[in-house]
């Protein structure tokens, strides 16, 4: 299916709306084209391309709800969708925290989508490809990499007269560059709305430098370092306390932000005056959707303001019974940083410890946002300024709030990817304090 525009997902939802005998009817329509192309042993093992729709329905009767899904759009399967939602409707229980739908909203049209991004060809994926190849070869070491491009649109439209129509794009690369001995590991991860702002063969040359110099590296004994994490390596942890800035969980006392007596951390000084953390849907490096999945507006909203919590999302249903304003969560965030690069952080570090990736992080302690994982794919030992050789892989145990009252110092944000879960921020690389490593990994 190709990417509608807004006048044609109009047209098509009000269509399966003129079905509805439901009290309230709220209908979603999305639908992506994109491709990928992958690579190991430098050498392309598989390239596709994938097209994806959806028209979900969710009919309404009281405080009652059934949700049908269908992929197909001639008049017979969409009257049997919305049919089957309302046959669903009518068995289900009460939902006693059920929300009406939202009446018409203004929404503001994003920035998300670019031609570049929406017109990748097989060959311009294969030059890419082919580029961060010549590298590694040249190099004598050996990659794997994946890359993905994928541009679509999302559209929601209810019996109430609410209509959100929004498009996007983004493209992704990452690479392992590894030594031909596997004594070495590098890795790179990038992310674009706009291909022409992808830089593959920029990643490659990081991700190469980074597993020539991490062979044999030495063991030293786990402890309290202080430590230059990567924006990659940063966004990592940091992302366990974006996704945690619930008000339901923080009024409930299940969250880092909870106080006792049902009170919260919303107004409190949480972590060091140098942090500034916000989302913009309109941002120009890091534009995201506009509206949230149940209509509401996004904005540009301030979460995090000179070390104080400034906002917290909330439903629509817990917004109402706090009496407070419903805040979605944000499709990326912002934190900002100094003016240093990480070359000027590693040399204003007399003894220290520069992290190139954080891997397979668990949560600990939700309340106090402590988490565990690993190090990886280049871990250096930092003195008198220079990197003096790479050392083995540590465990550690960390949470973003101890982190994030531990700032040295923050380098120039830019946009990086997490190396756990591929979403993207814009963050800057940081200097901290007291980082703490528990046992030395084998693994490189």
């Amino acid at each position: 299916m190709p990417i509608l525009t807004k006048e044609e997902a109009k047209t098509l939802m009000e269509k399966v709306l003129s079905y509805s005998k439901a009290d309230e009817c709220e209908v979603n329509l999305s639908g992506s084209n994109g491709g990928n192309i992958r690579y190991a042993r430098n050498a392309v093992s598989t390239s596709g391309s994938i097209a994806r729709t959806s028209l979900v329905v969710q009919s309404s009767f009281g405080k009652k709800a059934g949700v049908a899904t269908i992929n197909e759009y001639d008049e017979e399967s969409l009257k049997k969708v919305v049919a089957r939602a309302e046959e669903l409707a009518r068995l289900a229980p009460e939902n006693p925290e059920h929300m009406p739908v939202l009446g018409p909203q203004d929404i503001k049209e994003g920035v998300a989508f670019f031609d570049s991004t929406a017109k990748i060809s097989a060959k311009q994926r294969a030059d890419a490809t082919a580029s961060s190849l010549e590298i590694v070869k040249k190099e004598q070491l050996v990659a794997a990499g994946f890359m993905d491009n994928n541009a679509g649109f999302t559209a929601l439209m209810n019996s109430k007269g609410l209509f959100a129509y929004s498009t996007s794009s983004s493209v992704e690369f990452n690479v392992t560059v590894r030594t031909e001995n596997g004594k070495g590991s590098g890795y790179a991860s990038i992310g674009q709305n706009d291909f022409t702002k992808l830089d593959v063969a920029g990643a490659t040359r990081v991700a190469a430098q980074k597993a020539k110099t991490s062979v044999d590296a030495k063991a030293i004994e786990p402890g309290k370092y202080t430590v230059i994490l990567e924006p990659g390596a940063a966004l990592s942890l940091m992302e366990t306390m974006f996704f945690a800035m619930d008000g339901r969980s923080a009024d409930e006392g299940r969250s880092f932000l909870s106080l006792p007596g049902g009170k919260t951390r919303l107004g409190e000084q949480l972590v060091d005056k140098r942090v500034n953390i916000y989302s913009d849907p309109w941002n120009k490096d890091l534009p995201s959707q506009t509206w949230s999945g149940d209509g509401r507006p996004q904005e540009r909203v301030s979460w995090i303001e000179n070390g104080v919590v400034k906002n917290l999302t909330y439903s629509r249903y817990w917004a109402q019974k706090k009496g407070v304003k419903a805040v979605p969560q944000p499709g990326a965030v912002i934190m900002e940083g100094g003016t240093a690069s990480l070359e000027e952080l590693i040399r204003g570090t007399e003894k220290g410890i520069l992290v190139s990736r954080l891997y397979y992080i668990r949560e600990v302690d939700p309340q106090t946002l402590l988490n565990t994982g690993l190090t990886r794919d280049g871990t250096f030992y930092i003195e008198n300024g220079q990197i003096k050789y790479p050392v083995k892989n540590f465990r550690f145990n960390e949470s973003a709030v101890i982190m994030l009252n531990n700032i040295e110092a923050l380098g120039k944000p830019e946009r990086a990817v997490s190396g756990e879960s591929g979403w993207n921020g814009i963050i800057p690389p940081m200097k901290i304090r007291e980082f703490t490593f528990t046992s030395l990994s084998d693994a490189v």
